[in-house]
């Protein structure tokens, strides 16, 4: 089973994160799906993540396990090629002080950075890396 990254589907930073893994992903290993979703919901919620948590971070599921904030953001680093993947080094810095830097970059990421209206839907070459929610039911 991929890994799923869970993203702020409206957030500019976190669409640019997306794109920067997809274009520096060593190999096609990461599956895509946002917090605006269903699906990107009920995978947080089976893991214990609630929406309040989901509005401040990302998530990276890897199997049984479950990343937030800045361990999420450097485990994905290790996805990537180099020099992106030299990133990963920052785990060596104590995890609180990594999280009050990614919290406050996270709370003011619509006023830095910039919000879309909706949640921007991936080229058709990568459309298949992520996990959208099934069409409503026709009547």
């Amino acid at each position: 089973m991929s890994s799923i990254m869970i993203f702020d589907g409206e957030c500019v930073l976190c669409n640019g994160a997306v794109r920067l893994v997809l274009a520096h992903e060593r190999a096609p290993e990461l599956t895509f799906t946002t917090t605006q979703s269903d699906a990107g919901r009920a995978l947080a919620a089976r893991h214990g993540i609630s929406a309040a948590d989901l509005d401040i971070t990302f998530v990276l599921v890897e199997g049984e396990r479950a990343l937030l904030r800045s361990d999420a953001a450097l485990r994905v680093a290790t996805y990537l090629r180099s020099p992106w993947s030299w990133l990963a080094v920052l785990r060596f810095v104590p995890r609180p002080v990594r999280d009050v830097v990614y919290s406050a970059i996270a709370r003011r990421r619509y006023r830095l950075f910039g919000k879309y209206e909706s949640c921007v839907m991936p080229d058709r070459a990568q459309r298949h890396r992520f996990v959208v929610d099934p069409p409503a039911a026709t009547l």
